[in-house]
């Protein structure tokens, strides 16, 4: 498999993938009002999602019957009512950590985490898209859109596949971090390489740990999927 390049959200989403099954079926949710207009049912959510700021929660919230909390960029780092707000909702409800694909997306990502690892974390991944969001003159740093300017189906989408609502069924047995490395993804000479040539393939942030790797291919894929998505060159 080559490349590893960010692809656009149409290119993704046409491919043969669980990523794309899921998308064909959250659009399946699509339905039609009394004036023939299409819209989206709301995904009901108990948990408690959290976003970066508030143009990212309001997208969420057009799309979810939930609770949506915002960290403010990094000020989640100095706000300790906020964090305790989070902890304790979370205790109750669980957190859903959904930030952008970026690297200050991923900082602040791993920093809930840490934070929040006594409570139940989910954390939904939306795809490396090279874009602008229309408000912004400018791209952001690394050229990628964030959760506000995704479309509908892909933060559904990453909502579904973090076991919010309905997952897409997998058959066959979970990926283990032995698995990784015999499938060279993990651990061997051009590993790196491999890695993201995957990501970007399936539409995966590039920059997973090896510990969201695991989890994140494992909740797309039994092992038998991800060696013959592999063998194939991106393509079951």
């Amino acid at each position: 498999m080559s490349g590893g390049a960010k692809q656009s959200v149409g290119q993704i989403y046409a491919n043969n993938t669980p990523i794309a099954h899921a998308v064909r079926f959250t659009i399946g949710k699509h339905l039609t009002n009394a004036k023939g207009l299409f819209y989206i049912e709301k995904l009901r959510v108990n948990e408690v999602i959290v976003v970066e700021g508030k143009y990212d929660a309001a997208t969420v919230s057009n799309l979810v019957d939930g609770l949506v909390l915002t960290t403010d960029g990094f000020s989640v780092y100095k706000n300790d009512e906020l964090r305790e707000l989070i902890l304790r909702l979370g205790e109750k409800r669980g957190v859903v950590v959904l930030t952008d694909s970026d690297a200050a997306g991923f900082r602040i990502r791993n920093y809930i985490n840490n934070f929040a690892q006594n409570i139940t974390v989910k954390n939904a991944y939306v795809p490396s898209v090279a874009g602008k969001e229309s408000r912004k003159d400018a791209p952001s740093k690394e050229g990628l859109l964030g959760v506000e300017g995704m479309p509908p189906e892909a933060i559904l989408t990453a909502l579904r596949l973090a076991g919010i609502g309905d997952a897409p069924v997998r058959s066959g047995r979970e990926i283990s971090y032995a698995d990784l490395y015999a499938l060279g993804l993990s651990g061997t000479a051009g590993s790196a390489n491999a890695r993201r040539a995957l990501l970007g393939k399936i539409g995966l942030p590039l920059r997973l740990s090896k510990k969201a790797l695991r989890e994140v291919l494992s909740s797309l894929y039994s092992y038998e999927e991800l060696e013959q998505l592999i063998k194939s060159g991106g393509q079951l």
